[in-house]
């Protein structure tokens, strides 16, 4: 063979090997979060994509909502709950692997109102205020829901407030109430009210973790991902410090 020949389909063979290589390496992982993750969710896969080549693909919702989604068949690779019960059910149900479970990250909840000076620093306006709707997320679905109704219970205002009661379907939604008037103020992530590490615009309440019980949000491998690389790069990365970072911006106890 000539030489000149012979550089060229070296060259092919090693451009074609490179390509191979880097599909192989670049993939997609089908991610089930929690709705009260989706703004770091958002930023740490963007950032997960520049660093790793894989692509993220997030679906937000209830967490409640995704247990049934995969023990349907859903197609999910990993889950990012809001709570510690569902994944640990779900590895017991041996839908999620065995081991990959861990705490990503504590939530922390909110009492908040876009209106300047409607919440108090106490939540005294809970007993207090005039006001006329109060939103939270269905607790039977979103474990911030839960924690909502215990801290009520805990200060004894559930049953004289649950007539005011203005339900969403998951944090995201319950935000939405809130956000657009539906309700005066509401119970939501403090995650979603936070700006360059600081509250937004309106008045918070960060309700002390002492009236609920711990916001112990976990991540698991999905059994369908076993032997999915995208989907083992995704867990380690989110619990790398690149990550850490990024939650903690939002709010969130590492």
């Amino acid at each position: 063979m000539r030489p000149l020949l012979f550089l060229r389909l070296l060259r092919l063979t090693a451009c074609a090997a490179l390509c191979t290589a880097t599909a192989v390496r670049a993939d997609e992982v089908q991610v089930a979060v929690a709705a009260n993750f989706t703004a770091p969710a958002r930023q740490i896969a963007a950032e997960f994509e520049k660093d790793t080549g894989h692509r993220a693909v997030l679906t937000f919702g209830a967490t409640g909502k995704f247990y049934a989604q995969i023990r349907n068949g859903a197609p999910f690779e990993a889950l990012l709950a809001a709570d510690d019960i569902t994944p640990a059910r779900l590895e017991r149900e041996g839908v999620a692997v065995a081991g990959s479970r861990f705490t990503y990250a504590i939530g922390r909840l909110a009492l908040w109102s876009p209106q300047t000076g409607l919440v108090d620093a106490k939540g005294e306006v809970l007993g207090k205020g005039t006001y006329k709707h109060l939103a939270l997320a269905n607790p039977k679905l979103a474990p911030y829901g839960a924690a909502a109704v215990e801290t009520l219970q805990s200060l004894k205002l559930l049953e004289t407030l649950q007539p005011r009661f203005v339900q969403g379907e998951n944090i995201a939604q319950t935000f939405q109430f809130v956000s657009t008037g539906n309700a005066e103020l509401g119970f939501v992530a403090l995650s979603q009210v936070m700006a360059d590490g600081k509250p937004a615009e309106g008045s918070t309440w960060l309700v002390p973790g002492s009236l609920h019980r711990p916001i112990r949000q976990e991540a698991a491998l999905l059994s369908a991902a076993r032997n999915r690389p995208a989907a083992q790069a995704w867990l380690r990365y989110l619990a790398g410090d690149k990550a850490r970072a990024i939650m903690k911006r939002f709010g969130y106890d590492l």
